[in-house]
């Protein structure tokens, strides 16, 4: 087996490993926030809209808390806040209601799928 089929490999067996992550914590989380870039699943989501200027793209500041990243790279994927910046599509979705479920926090996120939670200080 050369190289590239070992990396291969590794590389399916990521993306399995993330699919199946992404579904033990879906129903988890009250938001699903698409952008071109990325996938987040989040409970806590402010959204601010720039006025865009002559001919200038709408920009968009997204401030998510609780959430949980879909990137197979990434060391942990759950992380207590993050801030995102775009000036492409954002599509959110509220997978459920607030009060439908209490909220879950990073710790307790963590904690059940059994990945470590980063601190800030360690960002």
């Amino acid at each position: 087996m050369s190289h590239l089929d070992d990396l291969d490999e590794y590389e399916a067996e990521l993306e399995l490993a993330l699919k199946k992550e992404y579904q033990a914590v879906f129903a988890l989380f009250r938001y699903c926030v698409l952008t071109q870039d990325a996938t987040y699943l989040c409970n806590k989501l402010d959204v601010q809209q720039a006025a865009p200027t002559a001919g200038a793209l709408p920009f968009f500041q997204l401030d998510l808390e609780d959430v949980w990243v879909w990137d197979k790279n990434r060391p942990t994927r759950i992380i207590p806040r993050a801030k995102v910046f775009s000036s492409g599509d954002v599509t959110i979705e509220e997978l459920r209601g607030e009060g439908d479920e209490p909220t879950l926090t990073a710790e307790a996120l963590a904690e059940r799928i059994g990945e470590p939670l980063r601190g800030d200080d360690e960002l």
